[in-house]
């Protein structure tokens, strides 16, 4: 904000473009990977994603900055989807939740050391030299992929024409079960890419005094309990139901956050009890692709996962807006150094009750949604 000279409202903007980028790609990149090598697509993916790093850092125009956020969410697409292809092609598909539970366990060990651990080496070192070397990190990984990655032998590769019909587009995306359960996905993720991705940190510190690194370090528990919460999500969800784990982290969700914003205490105890749940609960959106698997057909997988994760994505950019909007529209008019916005810990609250509305209304959605679909389950398991 001090280097661009934007209040919150541009600040989010800038925050959502990683997410119209990340987005937009899904589709596209779940196509290459069904068209090409898979270690092709992540090797120039994970290219682009590190040099879009090294633009966004040394840039001073607001725009270019903006157009680099976007291409770094657009390089960043290959992540999960390339390891769902991955998964696709090794594993059979009743070990698809648990092996997507567990990548995404894993992958997520980047945000961990994205939070506090990157926050003393800026404060060590420099922005611009950590941001450096993150963004070479990204170039060796791609890299590394092109030299290693390989699909086995017994996969055999469908002609394009065979996969790319408009028929299967229109007949996916023309099942409500499907768009119900992305929507619910959008809803729901405000826990992890609103809160977790950029504004927890900003909210302690305003509420509790907290530096900058210990804010982070609090927001690190979230990822630290996503580490846990993908399988044990995969292993409840053999129990009890996709859909009654959704919902039940939608309504566990909600309840946490009313929690900490009705909070007027520091409790250090409670809240690291209560980020680690949040991070548990943020892995529903593992059950979501799970779930979404059981409604298409095997050849289908890779677009359907990637529709989901692109209306998933599209939540960050819709609560980072939203959030950055509504602290603006409550903006008392103080302001600090720069001429810099500075928000009140009442601002912070009424545009964070965003969160916990939203993941109620996505957990109502997939309970009716469980509901309508119980006969059908019914009388397939009969049959």
């Amino acid at each position: 904000m001090a280097q661009f000279s934007i209040d919150a409202s541009h600040f989010g903007l800038l925050a959502a473009f990683y997410y119209y980028g990340y987005a937009g790609m899904q589709i596209p990149v779940a196509m290459l990977l069904d068209r090409f090598k898979t270690r092709y697509v992540v090797f120039i993916f994970a290219v682009v994603c590190g040099l879009a790093t090294l633009l966004f850092t040394y840039t001073h125009h607001f725009y270019v900055a903006a157009f680099s956020r976007f291409l770094i969410g657009a390089g960043s697409a290959v992540g999960f989807l390339g390891i769902s292809k991955v998964v696709s092609e090794w594993f059979p598909k009743a070990q698809y939740a648990s092996m997507i539970g567990f990548s995404f366990t894993f992958g997520l060990m980047g945000a961990i050391y994205g939070g506090k651990p990157v926050s003393l080496l800026i404060d060590a070192y420099n922005e611009q030299n950590v941001a450096t070397t993150l963004a070479i990190i990204s170039i060796l990984i791609g890299c590394a992929s092109y030299v290693a990655l390989r699909s086995p032998k017994h996969v055999v590769h469908s002609a394009p024409e065979e996969k790319f019909k408009m028929a299967n587009f229109k007949s996916l995306f023309s099942s409500p079960a499907i768009w119900c359960l992305a929507l619910a996905n959008l809803l729901m993720v405000g826990s992890l890419e609103g809160f977790a991705d950029v504004w927890g940190v900003p909210y302690l510190m305003t509420a509790y005094n907290l530096t900058k690194g210990d804010a982070a370090g609090f927001v690190s528990l979230i990822f630290f309990g996503i580490l846990f919460g993908g399988p044990l999500l995969a292993l409840l969800s053999k129990r009890f139901g996709n859909y009654t784990v959704i919902t039940a982290c939608g309504g566990g969700m909600a309840l946490a956050f009313i929690v900490l914003l009705s909070s007027s205490h520091y409790n250090p105890v409670l809240f690291s009890c209560l980020f680690f749940v949040i991070g548990i609960l943020c892995c529903y959106q593992v059950i979501v692709f799970a779930a979404g698997s059981t409604l298409v057909a095997p050849q289908s997988l890779g677009i359907v996962v990637a529709f989901l994760n692109c209306v998933n994505m599209l939540g960050g950019s819709f609560f980072h807006t939203s959030i950055g909007k509504i602290m603006d529209l409550f903006w008392t008019g103080t302001l600090g150094d720069n001429n810099l916005r500075i928000y009140d810990l009442e601002v912070y609250q009424y545009a964070l009750c965003v969160i916990p509305i939203c993941a109620v209304v996505g957990a109502l959605i997939v309970c009716v949604m469980a509901k309508k679909r119980a006969p059908a389950l019914t009388a397939n398991s009969i049959a």
